[in-house]
């Protein structure tokens, strides 16, 4: 999982992944390091092409305030540059896992035939 400290690199983050997974936290926050290490087995297991990136919201509060998170954990998917779908406190991995399947298999289809 990709650390990201500022708005720049999270916007080239995003544009240049065709799938990629931001996971806002802090590192006081309970479930943030608790969900951190579920998402990155999830990926490693279930969609190694999704690219994953941690903001930690205690540190760049500047680069969390301008993505509109305000509460921890805050998941947002993107595919092709677009957000997909988001989940903000109450989640659970399965419901990031069916959120994900679907777009994913797309995207990486659509990817592997443009080459």
């Amino acid at each position: 999982m990709r650390v990201v400290n500022s708005e720049e690199a999270l916007t080239e983050l995003i544009s240049t992944s065709p799938a990629a997974l931001v996971l806002y936290g802090g590192e006081s926050c309970g479930v943030c390091q608790a969900v951190k290490p579920q998402l990155e087995q999830l990926v490693r297991a279930e969609f190694p092409e999704l690219v994953m990136a941690y903001v930690d919201c205690q540190a760049s509060v500047s680069v969390c305030a301008a993505r509109g998170v305000f509460s921890l954990p805050v998941i947002h998917l993107w595919f092709e540059g677009q957000r997909f779908a988001e989940f903000a406190r109450v989640f659970s991995i399965g419901d990031v896992r069916a959120a994900l399947e679907r777009p994913y298999r797309l995207a990486m289809q659509q990817r592997t035939s443009d080459q």
